[in-house]
């Protein structure tokens, strides 16, 4: 999306971590990559799946955003999508 990033995250090894930390380095290291000009908007927005929700239901939601936008037609026309069926 052109104003914001969509990420379904699960830590691996400690299942208390804070995904402000994953945010933080994420920014960091997209900044770097693109040499960006750019600020990222501070803090982030993050939501834990309740016990009836599912992953796969929240990606879908993600995958279809661009769709709902108006930017793309269809899903896999996104550029910037990475399969979470690949993953």
């Amino acid at each position: 999306m052109p104003d914001h990033l969509h990420a379904l995250v699960c830590p691996l090894k400690n299942r208390e971590a804070k995904i402000t930390k994953f945010s933080a380095g994420l920014k960091r290291f997209v900044r770097s990559q693109t040499q960006a000009a750019w600020k990222w908007q501070d803090g982030v927005f993050d939501r834990l799946l309740r016990k009836n929700e599912s992953a796969e239901f929240k990606w879908f939601y993600i995958r279809e955003n661009p769709v709902r936008a108006g930017l793309v037609e269809r899903w896999e026309d996104w550029p910037y999508l990475i399969d979470y069926g690949k993953l």
